[in-house]
């Protein structure tokens, strides 16, 4: 089962967000879970539960290169969702791209 994490600010949009992906995984029976996360516990979620993706919310994108620097070498993907899939409540194509990302850094592992 992967894991694809998302953190924000309060994790309240972003659950919603995560909500939709996770219907969209079950629906093609993909063997991902889709959680949301406020980002104050970003290290300690990482640290405990190894997610295969981390994206990051809009909101704080100012993380990414401490999140990149701190677990980029563990070969976890890492991105900032895009605002506009993110605003759109796009749960589809933000797990694509979660998805493209952890089948790249398969590769490049």
């Amino acid at each position: 089962m992967k894991k694809v994490y998302l953190f924000c600010s309060a994790g309240m949009s972003t659950s919603m967000l995560a909500a939709d992906m996770q219907k969209v995984a079950d629906k093609h029976n993909l063997p991902i879970t889709v959680k949301a996360f406020p980002h104050g516990k970003l290290g300690e979620i990482i640290d405990n539960d190894r997610p295969d993706a981390i994206l990051l919310g809009p909101q704080v994108k100012y993380l990414l290169k401490e999140t990149e620097e701190r677990y980029g070498k563990s070969g976890i993907p890492i991105m900032v969702i895009d605002s506009g899939d993110y605003g759109m409540m796009n749960g589809e194509k933000v797990l694509k791209t979660a998805i493209a990302k952890m089948k790249k850094a398969k590769a490049a592992a």
